[in-house]
């Protein structure tokens, strides 16, 4: 190289570079379309023609809870390797792969409630094995595990998942039990850490399923973050190709039975999700002839199709293959199909208890009963199976079946099936604090100061905060304000209206969207006839009310089994009959009925509690720790015990906060006064 070369070499510098950190610079607008692809794909996972369905329970909150916190996010590794093998993400589904239904939910501090608990006991209900008994729970080691032992393992989880796994052709595989364990093992290995898991399986529907739940930690006792996308359309791929490995590739055949048969379907099928895809502005013109045989085959489905749904008045043909399609064409298909579940639900139930009702006798519920429902129940079971609160079936005295949901599964723990309840809207009761309001307002006007400088003079305030607890009912009057029952005037002075309470009771029983249920008894009819209490029948024999109960259905057997209960009480001396044919009953019946079974039941306790049983009546007072409560055939009984005694009081759902607590109250007319706490009482 000679020295003019090397004076010919000039630096050219280029452009500075940031020296921020890589994750802070501006992302290329390629990797930020590419970023929201990928999150449309997880909202929106509905797929075309032919592929599998997956319904989520919750993705939008499920996406932003599992992004969140500080676990490393399993499952991307998964997603990524997979979509590569399949060249185009997880919605391009194998040629012949089984369908395979995956719905997941996630739960936040599952051991902060009861609802947990609930949950795993109701899938583990009766009638769901395959023999019809109650299901088993397993786990991945165990075919007999202990859901208290899993419960107690996740009491301090930040959240909880639940799937539910539904392959299409459920009932041909060999067992289930191995099919769940084997999508578990793929599970662990995707996201790189062993899960802690229960299961059971159900056959109670027309596709066997199986109920899946994991704790959120892993393998280290960190909390199980699972990417998104694993969730959405992961779990449902390892699903399918274990069926599909199992079972072999859905041949053509096979395929061809399965779409013919979803032509005449009364709900929205892959079809109806073909044409409304494919439909331009709700219009869909397949006059052209495809010359392929299998896109023949699809375009005869369309049309069959079509021609359905033009008989049901979801679609318009304008011209030989030219079709109008309905606006409200698949919400209608949809609750068209989730009524013909609930029917077929409904008869099982019936048909379960040796009944058959006419379908146009059923009434489907899709909020709170306006009037009451009164009946039997036959069965109560899961709303939302990934979910907790409860739907129940109830055999009415009006002669109709009744479809009820939405009800908190604690209202219904001493419903049983054959029990008899009234379920309906929440009572307007006044609160304690609306009364205090009413009270202390003078001519219309409630003055805090007022109130203030009253509590102060009586003294009876908890913990001596009187400005905290005037403060407690402004914050009261506010909330009435922004819904206009009363009227902010000046900051010492609320315009109260004269019929305040109603208002306001009225105003928290309308917020109140869950029905409300009262257990009228918990024995079915047969053991109400004889039993020793006050039951039902008694209270509808000494009110004479029959008017609500029909001559038909279980209004029928109820007319029917009050027969019978006053025949009982002529053979037992409570009752005679004159000459005119009139039956006169033992004055009081009610209360002697129930007197004389507290005092049976409460012999036969003493005997195994080595204490003695002392019996109540009005106007005791009774004080002791609360122990537990009993059922019988007059009601649900509180157990209150002292050193050397014991007795038995009616049962009222506030006391049950003080299981195990020292508690104070006077019997009142079939009630009790309790007085929970040392300075303040409430009467029940």
């Amino acid at each position: 190289m000679s020295a003019d070369d090397e004076n010919r070499f000039r630096p050219k510098p280029g452009r500075i570079r940031s020296d921020a950190p890589r994750a802070g610079r501006p992302k290329s607008f390629l990797t930020q379309a590419k970023k929201i692809a990928r999150q449309q794909r997880r909202t929106s996972p509905r797929v075309g023609f032919g592929t599998a369905v997956f319904t989520p329970a919750a993705p939008a909150g499920l996406h932003a809870v599992l992004s969140s916190g500080k676990g490393v996010k399993r499952g991307r590794g998964a997603v990524f390797v997979r979509s590569r093998n399949l060249g185009g993400g997880w919605q391009h589904r194998q040629p012949g792969a089984r369908r395979v239904m995956v719905q997941q939910r996630y739960i936040l501090r599952p051991g902060e409630s009861r609802k947990a608990q609930s949950h795993l006991r109701y899938i583990q209900r009766d009638g769901t094995s395959r023999d019809g008994e109650r299901g088993q729970l397993y786990s991945a080691t165990e075919d007999r595990a202990d859901g208290d032992a899993f419960l107690e393992r996740g009491q301090d989880d930040r959240h909880q998942f639940r799937f539910i796994v539904s392959p299409e052709d459920g009932a041909e595989l060999s067992d289930l039990t191995a099919y769940t364990r084997d999508l578990m093992s793929q599970m662990e290995g995707d996201l790189g850490t062993k899960l802690d898991w229960v299961a059971v399986n159900h056959y109670n529907t027309g596709h066997p399923h199986v109920h899946v739940i994991v704790r959120g930690k892993d393998e280290l006792g960190e909390d199980l973050v699972i990417n998104g996308d694993y969730i959405v359309h992961g779990v449902r791929e390892r699903a399918s190709a274990l069926a599909t490995l199992e079972l072999g590739p859905v041949s053509e055949i096979e395929q061809t039975r399965k779409l013919t048969a979803e032509i005449d379907q009364d709900r929205f099928t892959r079809i109806d999700r073909t044409i409304v895809e494919e439909a331009d502005a709700r219009f869909l013109d397949l006059r052209h002839e495809p010359g392929e045989p299998k896109r023949q085959f699809e375009r005869t489905l369309r049309l069959r199709r079509l021609a359905k749904l033009g008989r049901m008045g979801l679609a318009t043909e304008h011209a030989p293959g030219v079709w109008e399609l309905n606006e409200r064409l698949e919400p209608t298909l949809r609750e068209l199909g989730e009524r013909g579940d609930i029917i077929r639900t409904m008869q099982k139930s019936l048909a379960a208890d040796g009944l058959e009702r006419d379908p146009l006798t059923f009434h489907i519920h899709n909020a709170v009963p306006a009037a009451p429902v009164t009946g039997r129940v036959l069965d109560k079971y899961l709303a939302n199976e990934l979910g907790d609160n409860l739907t129940v079936i109830v055999d009415g005295i009006d002669g109709r079946t009744h479809h009820i949901s939405n009800i908190d599964p604690r209202q219904l723990e001493d419903a049983r099936i054959g029990s008899v309840v009234e379920i309906g809207r929440a009572e307007a009761i006044a609160r304690p604090s609306d009364r205090t309001i009413a009270a202390i307002a003078e001519d219309g006007i409630y003055r805090p100061s007022r109130h203030l400088e009253q509590a102060r003079f009586e003294g009876r305030v908890p913990g001596g905060d009187y400005e905290g607890y005037v403060d407690a009912h402004v914050r009261r009057l506010e909330a009435l304000r922004r819904v206009g029952i009363v009227e902010h005037i000046d900051a010492d002075q609320w315009r109260i209206p004269a019929d305040f309470e109603n208002r306001a009771a009225a105003y928290d029983a309308g917020r109140n969207r869950q029905a409300r249920v009262r257990i009228l008894s918990a024995l079915d009819l047969e053991k109400q006839i004889g039993a020793d209490g006050a039951t039902w029948l008694d209270q509808r024999l000494v009110s004479s009310e029959t008017a609500d109960i029909a001559q038909s259905g279980f209004g029928q057997q109820v007319r029917g089994a009050i027969d019978q209960r006053r025949e009982h009480h002529i053979e037992h001396g409570d009752a005679t009959r004159r000459q005119d044919g009139r039956v006169c009953y033992r004055r009081n019946l009610l209360a002697t009925l129930r007197e004389r079974e507290v005092a049976s039941v409460g012999t036969e306790m003493a005997a195994s509690k080595a204490l003695t049983f002392r019996a109540v009546s009005d106007g005791d007072t009774i004080s002791g720790r609360f122990t537990g409560t009993v059922q019988l055939s007059s009601g649900k009984f509180a157990i209150v015990e002292k050193a050397h005694e014991f007795t038995l009081v009616p049962w009222r759902p506030v006391i049950d906060r003080q299981l195990g607590r020292e508690v104070t109250g006077v019997v009142q007319g079939g009630s009790v006064s309790w007085q929970l706490g040392r300075q303040r009482g409430l009467g029940l």
